[in-house]
């Protein structure tokens, strides 16, 4: 055992066992949170127009600051991208994060040494974690890969560096970490994402691998490049590959596709990052859920999803959450954004220590009818289908039709490997959506709907697609679920049966 394992394993227990203390005291934890924060930006503009100097409590946070998703609180933070200081947050930002927006087009979220700070202690942790539950360590000795945007940043008018937040964290990963680190930083900076992902393959395919980073869609891309282009598969290139870092789809639809592609020795570490900070890593090899990080700067609202949208609707701190209940997730970080709607739906699975899983977006689903299906409800559907009929599913979405004809939901599948019958696959996938939710049900022995509909792609169409919209790579994903039919004209090119 090298001496980096042996002091990783060390700092393992000592960081993991602080976070345990610091998940016995979550509602102080998260009060002091706010409060320092709130006390930081009393003087902003923001501040001063919502009495930050007279806030002593969670409850007087909540009586004067609404809840804003990213195009209410768009006036203050277009002030601090045109470089006004002292908007959200005093001063203004290091860092402006690019992300695309579903209604707001490209939003461009602040970013904070504070912020920063948290999202590196995230990925940090998630390792010492798995380090102590595992006991392995012996990943650190080899080469580690991280599939993410380009570290090359712009700069706005206002002298702003702004960039994907993956690539504006590799500006930071320590050094330890980046002698070992995959791809070089000129592959990295490759904007074209199927150029990149052939020359990372050029350079990881003789490399002794041993954790890879990603999102579930593109470390799929890269395996499938790297045997196109080798002839093997990651288990015969990287016999010392033990550690698969994830977050940002459920992985659930993707398990068939990567079961053949890891060996059983490859574990699981799921995450949650997101641009307005790092929420949640996964604290144990069972598949719990994540715990929710609740010292990383950031203070957590938890909205219930059934008075979601109404102005009443209450809103609960880390101590009033239930169990397998779906909440909106509302924060506001040490950068400026406050009691902010992420557009994320969580339920919890565990309240000590606190872990939730992420279950959807306030705004993928699908109600055209009233049924409300989510996404989780949706991808729990899916996989229970393709374990009954035994096939690989690429990727999918589902959206309404609404036809005097008969109206239901369709959905429009790309397999790698057929089931052996669509129609036995599409019967378990209704008859599993219809137990997935109740009002579904009612409407499909109602009549009311149709039994669902699907069609076939035919293979590459979802990239295709994601190509298609310059959404292709880095922190993009497939859209699962749309709450009407603004895809079907471009998916229908692709529509094989």
């Amino acid at each position: 055992m090298s001496v980096k394992s042996i002091i990783a394993k060390i700092y393992a227990q000592i960081r993991c066992h602080a976070l345990d203390r610091q998940s016995r005291r979550t509602v102080e934890i998260q009060t002091q949170t706010l409060l320092r924060n709130v006390r930081r930006a009393k003087d902003t503009d923001f501040g001063v127009q919502h009495d930050f100097a007279g806030i002593s409590s969670i409850r007087d946070f909540q009586q004067r600051v609404p809840v804003r998703n990213y195009e209410a609180l768009k006036p203050w933070i277009e002030q601090m991208v045109a470089g006004k200081k002292n908007v959200l947050w005093p001063g203004i930002p290091n860092y402006l994060s690019k992300t695309s927006g579903t209604t707001s087009g490209t939003k461009y979220i602040p970013n904070t040494p504070a912020l920063l700070k948290a999202h590196l202690a995230g990925a940090r942790d998630a390792l010492l974690f798995y380090i102590r539950e595992s006991g392995n360590a012996d990943f650190l000795n080899g080469n580690m890969m991280f599939l993410s945007g380009s570290p090359e940043l712009e700069y706005n008018e206002a002298g702003i560096p702004v960039g994907r937040l993956s690539g504006i964290v590799n500006h930071f990963i320590p050094a330890y970490l980046k002698r070992n680190q995959i791809p070089s930083w000129k592959t990295n900076c490759i904007e074209d994402w199927e150029e990149k992902v052939h020359q990372i393959v050029q350079e990881s395919s003789h490399a002794d691998l041993r954790l890879i980073s990603g999102i579930p869609p593109w470390v799929q891309m890269y395996f499938e490049a790297l045997r196109t282009q080798t002839g093997r598969s990651p288990a015969e290139t990287w016999p010392n590959l033990s550690v698969f870092v994830f977050g940002g789809v459920d992985y659930a639809p993707y398990k068939p596709i990567f079961n053949q592609y890891l060996p059983n020795h490859v574990n699981l570490v799921e995450t949650y990052p997101a641009s307005e900070g790092f929420i949640a890593v996964q604290d144990n090899l069972q598949g719990l859920g994540m715990r929710l990080m609740t010292g990383y700067g950031v203070f957590y609202e938890f909205i219930p999803m059934e008075q979601y949208g109404k102005p009443d609707a209450p809103r609960l701190h880390i101590g009033e959450v239930q169990l397998d209940t779906q909440y909106a997730l509302i924060l506001s970080n040490p950068a400026g954004l406050w009691a902010y709607d992420i557009g994320d739906t969580v339920r919890f699975t565990s309240l000590n220590p606190h872990r939730l899983k992420v279950t959807g977006r306030t705004s993928q689903f699908i109600s055209a009818f009233g049924e409300h299906v989510i996404v989780e409800e949706i991808n729990k559907s899916i996989a229970v289908a393709v374990e009954k009929c035994p096939s690989v599913v690429q990727e999918f979405t589902v959206m309404p039709r609404v036809s005097p004809e008969g109206s239901g939901h369709e959905w429009y599948i790309e397999f790698d490997q057929m089931p052996d019958s669509i129609s036995d696959f599409r019967h378990v996938l209704e008859t599993a959506l219809q137990a997935q939710n109740r009002y579904y049900d009612d409407l499909i022995n109602g009549a009311v709907l149709q039994p669902l509909r699907i069609y076939l792609l035919r293979k590459g169409a979802c990239r295709t697609y994601m190509k298609s919209i310059g959404k292709l790579g880095g922190q993009n994903k497939f859209p699962r679920v749309k709450n009407d039919d603004s895809m079907r004209a471009a998916l229908e090119e692709w529509v094989v049966s």
